[in-house]
């Protein structure tokens, strides 16, 4: 998925003021260490305009997406560019940015068309969610691809 993603710059997690060069990039790289995410052989870096480019080969498309959520869901990063290939061939997820009286139920209806199969868009945002209900406006969420042989149809 080779491209831009936007991000809501005044929403997420506030890692501090100063948001551009070689700060920001170790701020970042240790947002997603500290989430537990696999970044070798993924380089992670900021632009003097604060834009966030990440690059490199990734283990897994899954892998890589989560990485791009978790720097892009930082207060102060307003797009995440993908410049990463993976080592997989899965396939690429939506992204959908949280609105006013969003629910997982509700995004959940309206991607896969059941509001019941939330657990599927729960489990593939963590670790970055730890809870369903704890989702905010201007989050940017991973919406898998849909798969009916989940068992959640």
């Amino acid at each position: 998925m080779f491209g831009v993603v936007p991000f809501v710059k005044m929403a997420g997690r506030s890692l501090g003021k100063i948001f551009k060069g070689k700060e920001a990039k170790e701020r970042l790289e240790k947002e997603v260490d500290d989430l537990g995410l696999e970044k070798d052989g993924v380089d992670i870096n900021v632009d003097e305009d604060g834009k966030v480019v990440i690059s490199g080969e990734a283990m897994t498309q899954e892998m890589k997406e989560k990485i791009i959520l978790a720097v892009g869901n930082v207060e102060g990063v307003g797009e995440v560019e993908d410049a990463v290939s993976t080592k997989d061939n899965g396939a690429a997820s939506q992204f959908h940015t949280v609105v006013s009286g969003d629910t997982l139920w509700k995004v959940s209806k309206t991607y896969y068309g059941k509001g019941s199969r939330y657990p599927e868009i729960f489990e593939a945002n963590r670790p970055m969610l730890s809870h369903p209900d704890k989702i905010y406006v201007g989050q940017v969420l991973r919406i898998p691809a849909d798969n009916v042989e989940t068992g959640f149809v």
